[in-house]
């Protein structure tokens, strides 16, 4: 019995919500058919069993009375009874009961002949019984208990066609509003799900798809209003870099003007990269794909990043990839300088098929970049906290651009490694 519950348990939790609210429904449904059906049985059986008993104390009363003129039994029926005395299939409890002196009826409704008898005691140690067959009482029962059965089908039946008709309806407006979910949750932030539901009426999904709304659109604001800030503060920047530049390199040379110099380069790299990730965040980039081999490709890229790393597979990679030249090396040189900065010896670029994979041999990728991505501003670096700051930012972001895919995971027995699938030509 409980397996048979545990599957019952799973194979409703596996149902969508449709078909659960008709299930649902359906079983209250069965369950008040039912209860109405055994109360209506049990009031017209109790009708039938009071009228039989009746019946037969009254048939009882005509033979008494006819035995008690005569002193004997003339006839072997009275109306529709059979009339004995010391009937030998008298049930022993009325026998018993009559004998105590008793007049009562006893319904025997077990077998193929259902009867009610009534009995008495006549002249000290005789019992005179009435039994009147209630064959014609049990077919009506039957035939009612079938009226019931079909009724309390019917009525299950419409009421789980309508409750998969109400629960479609209420399926239909959540998977509109998950469906909108998932559309902000990729990056489309002006997706919204709309009103639901009849105008002027109280609907819980109605007021879930407006609050939504409301938190896509404060999202929204909040996000557009984070990159203007980005892309602000990068732009004001520089401009006044160009000049610390420009002044840095008139300096006379020594260790003091080769700090300065190295620390405005940092700068102006910070503020191109900020610049890069305003223009990602704002869908302003667009690429330009061609074919080609990606093999050799990747061989150059590598050479060019200054990030030493060894090439596994770049002269069998013959296959062609639909890329943008530029951005893929934008893509793969953030990938080589993480390798370099926050992971290990040897670095190894991989090329199999349609995928570039760069190991490190370091500590691997933080557990919460596995979990929550790429953040913005933080490096992996123990010193810096935790997180990635803008090169994977960017290369995830480019890698969209081109219709890539970037995987981070932490391959044993260590390291990190990031894997971009590109599309085939």
């Amino acid at each position: 019995m409980k397996r048979f519950l545990l599957r019952g348990r799973r194979l409703l939790h596996s149902l969508g919500l449709r078909w659960k609210i008709a299930v649902l429904l359906a079983a209250g449904c069965s369950l008040v058919a039912l209860t109405i059906g055994v109360l209506i049985h049990e009031a017209r059986a109790g009708q039938v069993a009071d009228a039989a008993r009746k019946s037969a104390l009254a048939q009882l009363v005509r033979v008494r009375q006819v035995y008690e003129l005569t002193g004997q039994l003339d006839f072997d029926k009275v109306g529709e009874a059979d009339a004995r005395l010391d009937c030998p299939s008298l049930p022993e409890p009325l026998r018993q009961a009559a004998l105590a002196g008793q007049r009562t009826t006893y319904l025997d409704l077990r077998g193929p002949h259902p009867a009610v008898w009534a009995a008495r005691p006549v002249g000290g140690d005789q019992v005179l019984s009435v039994r009147q067959s209630l064959a014609e009482e049990q077919s009506e029962l039957w035939e009612l208990d079938q009226k019931l059965m079909a009724f309390g089908v019917a009525v299950v039946t419409l009421a789980a066609i309508g409750g998969a008709a109400l629960a479609s309806r209420l399926s239909k407006d959540l998977r509109s509003a998950a469906e909108t979910a998932r559309r902000i949750s990729t990056g489309e932030l002006d997706a919204r799900i709309g009103p639901s539901g009849v105008p002027g009426t109280r609907n819980e999904v109605a007021e879930l798809s407006a609050a939504v709304d409301t938190m896509a659109a404060s999202l929204q604001r909040r996000l557009v209003a984070e990159q203007r800030f980005t892309a602000d503060v990068a732009h004001e920047l520089r401009t006044p870099l160009t000049g610390l530049h420009t002044a840095a390199e008139l300096l006379p040379p020594g260790r003091p003007t080769e700090l300065v110099r190295d620390r405005v380069a940092a700068l102006r790299s910070l503020t191109e990269d900020l610049l890069e990730v305003a223009r990602l965040d704002g869908d302003r980039e667009v690429a330009q794909l061609d074919v080609h081999l990606l093999g050799p490709l990747v061989e150059a890229v590598t050479r060019r990043s200054g990030v030493e790393a060894q090439v596994l597979g770049a002269a069998d990679g013959t296959a062609r990839v639909r890329t943008d030249v530029r951005r893929l090396e934008r893509i793969l040189t953030n990938l080589l300088v993480n390798a370099r900065r926050h992971g290990g010896d040897p670095i190894t670029v991989t090329v199999t098929g349609n995928t570039v994979t760069v190991r490190d041999r370091g500590p691997g990728f933080p557990e919460t970049l596995l979990r929550d991505g790429p953040q913005r501003f933080l490096t992996g670096a123990t010193e810096r906290g935790q997180g990635t700051g803008l090169g994977l930012t960017i290369a995830l972001g480019q890698a969209h651009v081109i219709g890539a895919r970037i995987t981070l995971t932490n391959p044993a027995p260590t390291g990190a490694a990031a894997t971009l699938t590109l599309p085939p030509a």
